[in-house]
């Protein structure tokens, strides 16, 4: 009773002070019995029933389906260029022409070594008749003699006159013989050398060698080629532009997904609203190494008929490598995702087992957590998974459509999402 006198009188002397006081003290118990507001709340998306894409990305550099370089087999300066970028051309049509001065002088003189050498044929033909004529005039006086000489009209010197003439006439016949031989070889040779002259001179014109579009143009008017070692490059055709491809560098990792005919999605930096379709037409087993990443190349074929896709381009490609229709789902953060540790005070303390392969054929499980009447107690549950997309995951058992599933945390304070990854979280 005295205490209470006591602390009576001091409040009396004490009023500000007294008050203070009282106010801590309401504060404090307030605290205490009122609970404070969360600082956070989970978002939850419902199960639904749709189709699940399992996809895999990649970036490629479209190219034409079919490209031809277009070169010089001599050398020379370009006097003339008759196509520009994206000319269409024909097969056959003039590209280009090479200065053809010096080699239409080279033609011109192997047309006159032409002309030489079938005159030289002509003389030594004409040598042959001369000789054949000698040779038969020989042989009959040959004849003559020894036919005297058997009448002893004719002395034995006679008919060795005779018969050297006769072999000397012989001899000329085979000498003029093989003249004209020579005669031949060498218009072969001529002729040899004015076709080699006259086919450099038709490469002076640049010829397309398909039908297509000029994609690429290397050569002005005035440029020296040079075609010593190698064939310059000029031009460059794409055959067939309604045809393209995608050259696309898909990982290690997820290379043993693709197949060939496999639908495939991309887009393109000039038109980030269209959405253009490809299927694969090719793997590559070449594997390329880059920064100890190694990648395949695949060929994807693509459809350009209304000619907006031009080669060059950079494709973000969707290799869509399996498909489930009508299925069960959920969002793909939900079997990621891991309410806080004081929100699930059940769970056994112990790191959380990683999913299987997505490409084994067992089936696989995961925990996801379902909302309750409680927003702050959600109910863990074990589900079996089927194919996992990007966006959702097909659920074979384990939940009911429209029931919610957490896929993140929501802070109230600075209004930021989080999502928690229970591989990157642990047991935090």
């Amino acid at each position: 009773m005295l205490i209470i006198t006591r602390s009576l009188a001091w409040i009396r002397l004490h009023p500000v002070i007294s008050g203070l006081i009282a106010l801590v003290l309401i504060a404090i118990l307030y605290k205490v019995i009122v609970p404070s507001p969360a600082t956070y709340e989970y978002i939850a998306e419902p199960v639904t029933r749709g189709d699940v894409a399992r996809i895999v990305s990649a970036s490629g550099k479209l190219r034409a389906l079919n490209t031809i370089n277009v070169g010089s087999e001599i050398s020379g300066q370009v006097t003339d260029v008759y196509v520009d970028f994206n000319s269409p051309v024909t097969a056959g049509q003039l590209l280009a022409r090479i200065d053809p001065t010096r080699i239409e002088a080279r033609v011109t003189q192997a047309r006159a070594q032409v002309a030489l050498s079938r005159a030289n044929l002509a003389q030594a033909e004409a040598s042959i008749i001369r000789a054949q004529t000698d040779f038969q005039v020989q042989s009959r006086e040959f004849e003559r003699q020894q036919q005297l000489a058997e009448k002893g009209f004719v002395s034995k010197a006679g008919i060795d006159q005779a018969r050297n003439a006769l072999a000397s006439a012989q001899a000329s016949l085979s000498t003029a013989k093989a003249q004209a031989q020579s005669g031949r070889a060498q218009i072969a040779q001529s002729e040899a050398e004015l076709s080699s002259a006259q086919l450099d001179l038709d490469r002076t014109r640049i010829l397309a060698p398909t039908s297509g579009v000029v994609i690429n143009k290397l050569v002005e008017p005035g440029t020296t080629v040079a075609a010593s070692f190698q064939t310059p490059n000029l031009f460059e055709i794409a055959a067939d532009t309604s045809r393209m491809q995608v050259e696309a560098s898909v990982d290690e990792a997820d290379i043993g997904q693709v197949r060939v005919d496999q639908l495939v999605r991309f887009t393109v930096d000039s038109y980030p609203d269209d959405t253009f379709v490809a299927k694969v037409g090719q793997i590559r087993k070449s594997a390329t190494e880059e920064q100890n990443v190694v990648s395949y190349l695949v060929i994807l074929d693509v459809d350009n008929k209304e000619g907006k896709l031009l080669t060059g381009m950079t494709a973000n490609v969707e290799i869509v490598t399996g498909t489930k229709a009508n299925v069960l789902r959920v969002p793909a953060p939900a079997i990621r995702f891991r309410p806080r540790k004081d929100d699930r005070p059940d769970e056994e303390d112990k790191k959380p087992t990683k999913p299987a392969d997505k490409n084994s054929k067992k089936p696989r499980t995961a925990q996801i957590w379902i909302a309750s009447d409680d927003p702050y107690k959600p109910t863990r549950r074990t589900v079996t998974i089927g194919l996992a997309g990007e966006d959702f995951v097909e659920i074979v058992k384990g939940v009911k459509e429209k029931e919610q599933v957490l896929v993140r945390s929501k802070n109230l304070e600075n209004e930021e999402d989080e999502e928690e990854d229970e591989f990157a979280r642990g047991n935090t």
